[in-house]
């Protein structure tokens, strides 16, 4: 049985260009994380309208804390679209700080002592798992560049995965450069 040519494939002609249709895709994607972005930075300008508000009436700790909190996710979120905008991936260490910061939002805003035993120990157990995750997110900060192969990466960028064992002696090499003298 023979294999087909390329030339013979469905939309043979070609007036469906695959590659234009996936950098168009892109700017579209890119188009909605900006639209994204933005209407982020406005819930953050009316979430501190809001602060400024609450700070000059009668002080409701809880509220004023909620909002401040909210803020930082808001933040946080804002950081991870723009991470995505530059790299086009998600940053799994900034999606667990968004997480952490929520879930801490949450236990302040509801109070330790209201929230059952239950609900306390599946938070506990969730922050444990996310901050082993953050840990190992530390612990190998290269992760997200290494798999994605950008340009951005501090490893050395050669253009290829061919050469994976030049850039991790490169790499080597250029930190044991950077040690001091004894």
């Amino acid at each position: 049985m023979q294999k087909r040519p390329k030339s013979r494939f469905l939309f043979s002609d070609r007036w469906l260009d695959r590659q234009s249709i996936v950098r168009n895709m892109e700017a579209f994607q890119d188009l909605i994380v900006i639209v994204l972005c933005l209407g982020l930075f406005a819930v953050m300008l009316i979430q501190l309208w809001g602060i400024a508000i609450a700070l000059t009436q009668p002080l409701d700790y809880k509220h004023v804390t909620a909002k401040i909190l909210f803020v930082l996710i808001l933040v946080e979120l804002f950081r991870l679209l723009m991470v995505y905008l530059q790299e086009h991936s998600i940053s799994v260490g900034v999606a667990v700080e968004v997480t952490i910061v929520s879930l801490l939002r949450e236990v302040v805003v509801h109070g330790a002592l209201e929230i059952s035993w239950v609900n306390t120990l599946a938070i506990c157990g969730l922050l444990f798992v996310l901050g082993g995750l953050l840990v190992v997110c530390a612990k190998t900060p290269h992760m997200d560049c290494m798999s994605a192969n950008t340009k951005f990466c501090p490893i050395v960028y050669r253009g290829g995965r061919e050469r994976q064992n030049d850039l991790e002696l490169q790499y080597s090499r250029q930190c044991d450069e950077n040690q001091p003298l004894g």
